[in-house]
C-alpha cells in the first residue's frame, strides 16, 4: 500500500492551525467552552479575570481559525466551540500531557 505524501500547503496550513493552539489565554477560552458549551463574552472575561476587550481579541483569532463559532443577541456575543475535532484536539492534547507527567 501507497503512503499518502502530505502536501506543502497542507503543511503550512496545519502550521498555522496548531499556532493558534500556543496561547495560553486562547487555550483557556477554548477548555472553558468545552465546559460551558455557549458563553457571552462578559463570561469569558470573568471567568479568566480579564478584560472583555483583551477576550474579544482572543476570540477573533479563534474565529478567524474558524475554532470557535459566535451569534449575536442584541448587544451580546455567545461564543461556542466549532465543531467536535477542537474538543478531541484538547482532550488529546491533555491526555498526552498526562501520561508525560
Amino acid at each position: 500500500m501507497e503512503k499518502e505524501i502530505v502536501s506543502e500547503e497542507v503543511i503550512v496550513d496545519l502550521a498555522d492551525f496548531f499556532k493558534v493552539f500556543g496561547d495560553a489565554t486562547r487555550l483557556k477560552i477554548l477548555f472553558y467552552l468545552v465546559e460551558e458549551s455557549e458563553v457571552s463574552v462578559s463570561t469569558i472575561a470573568d471567568r479568566l479575570g480579564m478584560s472583555q476587550s483583551a477576550i474579544s481579541q482572543q476570540l477573533k483569532v479563534l474565529r478567524q481559525s474558524r475554532l470557535v463559532k459566535f451569534r449575536k443577541d442584541g448587544k451580546n456575543s455567545y461564543y461556542r466551540l466549532c465543531d467536535d475535532h477542537i474538543n478531541k484536539i484538547l482532550t488529546l492534547g491533555k491526555e498526552h500531557y498526562k501520561e508525560l507527567m
